[in-house]
């Protein structure tokens, strides 16, 4: 009657043996470590080791060990001290313009561990320490570009449709588009009012000069907000998982805002110029009719722009914007067909009809990509603080349109295969849709986030050792076996974080000290349950069966409950709430197999082959 099947024990075991596998890197502390990562020109690998490490030689700074994980390479340290007098070492001996260093936490999962694709799990900012910036995205930009990119267009359609126009210009929050005579000014209304209804386009009576204004509607202002806003948010995350910072946080905070969290951070300054690297990308056409000499004298053509290359070189290119990076869906790094570094793009829809139709008038010119940083400086203009963004564009490559493109192209005449990938990086990441400001910034040290671990250990082992005590005395044998349970319960717990690598935050340790109180309910009722049936004068046997059968949909309907309420928590909930959703999603899920299946296994392998067992409850 109380005896399980051959896989049901099986099951039982598995389950117990994955659990512990998972759950054992958590047991390991991590390293203090400095990451190494390549910025552009810089190449991570075994010289570069070598160089750091005999830097460190050379200043007497004892390190565990140096080794190359993917394209970073992390030195690891016993103590904070060395870690701090390391960067600096590694800062002065690498190119700090091809290179990134930061201070990091590395995991020390033995081989072994690791072999199985077991990882410890991921700790939140509030944990592990870090960095958090709350960042607003400027909403006046986005409009302005949007609309900048309206005027393209327009200046496409008119020509194809051979409408004469003077001039078209952004101004304040409008598109103005001057004609040649009343007759060009109608026809092009009636051509983008049907080919663009998310705008309003009105005739501009005043002007002397036949004019139409383009204006976005509301519904259009909104939607392009929105689309700034979740543009940036992607592109925040993908630019910040492609430098190899662990286990970001990247959201959406009110209309105009985003929150960045980077655990394991502990430099802001560095985390500063990691997420100041998100930027702009256009493609434009290089200006090869005028003198490169006359604009830097000062005589710059109309329609012409003077950049400077990497190398320090000036450049002139075109005014008019062929393509800009938010149209990019993939990029790759490859060879091309003669074996030479390249970047293989792929556009979206909408990018892929303008660039074919600007790079089939302008085959054999030579095109150049053009990365943009914005940063935001404040000023004081008239006496007040005055934040004024200032711009900084650099040409990244220039390379000869060889044919028509379309969806998918190459961009050619790279001088490495580190160039390519670094472009690739760049162009896979996307473009922001609109600048950034960071507003308010935070740093949580390590020892601050060691405390609130300790802490939160402490009171998920006090709350752990009061409901042992509790359980042993009022239940006695089934007692001790429902605290076996209840750990094994605590190590799936940590398992199941381990193998989704969620992250765990402090509210995330409530909600495990609050499993922890909630896991023995079901074992209360299974075992006052079985107490009633001996009272009654059944079995010892019979009891047992009758104490797991007749109380599991009581804790069905109790857990479930429970369930739903976590559950719409973690889809409405936000940071704080979703972590705590988390593991009490997990804890109630994992405290109904140890509380059910797995009391049941240990009792019945006590008392199930005794035919009138004194049962110690």
């Amino acid at each position: 009657m109380n005896h399980y099947s051959a896989w049901k024990n099986s099951l039982v075991i598995a389950i117990i043996v994955i659990g512990g596998l998972f759950a054992a890197p958590n047991l390991f502390d991590d390293d203090f470590a400095v990451q190494v990562s390549a910025s552009r020109q810089g190449n991570v690998d075994l010289t570069l080791m070598s160089d750091i490490e005999a830097a460190l030689k050379a200043k007497s700074i004892d390190y565990k060990g140096a080794e190359l994980d993917g394209e970073r390479l992390l030195v690891r340290f016993s103590d904070a001290d060395a870690q701090l007098k390391a960067k600096d070492v590694i800062n002065s001996t690498v190119d700090n313009g091809n290179y990134i260093v930061a201070l990091n936490l590395a995991a020390t999962t033995p081989d072994w561990l690791a072999a199985f694709g077991a990882e410890p799990m991921n700790l939140g900012l509030d944990l592990r320490g870090g960095v958090h910036f709350l960042m607003e995205v400027d909403m006046d930009a986005a409009v302005k570009m949007a609309l900048n990119s309206y005027s393209s267009e327009f200046r496409t359609l008119l020509r194809d449709e051979k409408i004469r126009y003077k001039k078209i210009q952004v101004e304040a929050n409008k598109v103005i588009v001057g004609f040649r005579s009343i007759e060009h000014r109608d026809q092009a209304l009636v051509r983008m009012a049907r080919e663009y209804n998310q705008l309003d386009i009105v005739v501009l009576e005043e002007s002397v000069t036949p004019s139409l204004i383009a204006s976005l509607t509301e519904v259009s202002l909104r939607e392009t907000r929105l689309t700034a806003l979740q543009q940036n948010i992607v592109t925040l995350r993908n630019r910040i998982n492609e430098l190899g910072v662990a286990e970001p946080t990247v959201q959406q905070q009110g209309d105009n805002r985003i929150v960045v969290q980077l655990p394991g951070v502990q430099d802001t300054a560095q985390a500063k110029k990691i997420l100041g690297a998100t930027a702009t990308l256009e493609f434009r056409l290089v200006d090869n009719e005028h003198d490169v000499k006359d604009a830097l004298a000062g005589r710059v053509p109309a329609n012409s722009k003077l950049y400077q290359r990497r190398s320090g070189q000036a450049i002139l290119l075109n005014k008019r914007v062929m393509l800009t990076g938010e149209h990019i869906i993939n990029a790759a790094s490859t060879l091309d067909q003669n074996g030479s570094p390249a970047v293989s793009i792929t556009l979206d829809g909408k990018g892929a009809r303008a660039f074919s139709n600007v790079t089939r008038d302008n085959i054999g010119n030579p095109m150049a990509v053009v990365f943009i940083e914005s940063k935001a400086e404040t000023r004081e203009i008239g006496g007040k603080m005055v934040k004024v963004r200032r711009q900084m564009p650099e040409v990244i490559n220039v390379a000869t349109i060889r044919d028509q493109l379309s969806k998918k192209f190459q961009i050619t005449g790279l001088d490495s295969t580190t160039e390519a990938r670094d472009l690739a990086l760049l162009l896979r990441a996307g473009a922001l849709a609109a600048p950034i400001d960071i507003v308010e910034e935070r740093t949580v040290g390590p020892s601050l986030g060691q405390d609130n671990i300790d802490q939160g250990f402490n009171s998920v082992m006090i709350g752990f050792m009061f409901v042992l005590v509790f359980m042993v005395i009022w239940y006695r044998v089934f007692g001790a076996v429902a605290n076996l349970a209840l750990a094994l319960n605590l190590v799936l717990i940590v398992a199941l974080l381990s193998m989704l690598q969620a992250t765990l935050t402090l509210p995330g340790i409530a909600g495990i000290v609050l499993t922890v109180g909630m896991a023995v309910d079901a074992n209360v009722l299974i075992f006052e349950r079985i107490r009633e049936e001996l009272r009654v004068g059944n079995s010892p046997q019979a009891s047992i069966h009758a104490g797991y059968a007749k109380a599991f949909s009581t804790i069905a309907d109790a857990n479930i409950t429970t369930m739903i309420a976590a559950i719409v928590l973690f889809g409405f909930g936000t940071g704080a709430i979703k972590g705590f959703a988390v593991t009490l999603i997990f804890g109630i899920a994992t405290s109904m197999f140890t509380a059910i299946v797995g009391t049941r296994a240990v009792v019945n392998l006590i008392y199930g082959k005794k035919n009138k067992p004194k049962l110690s409850i």
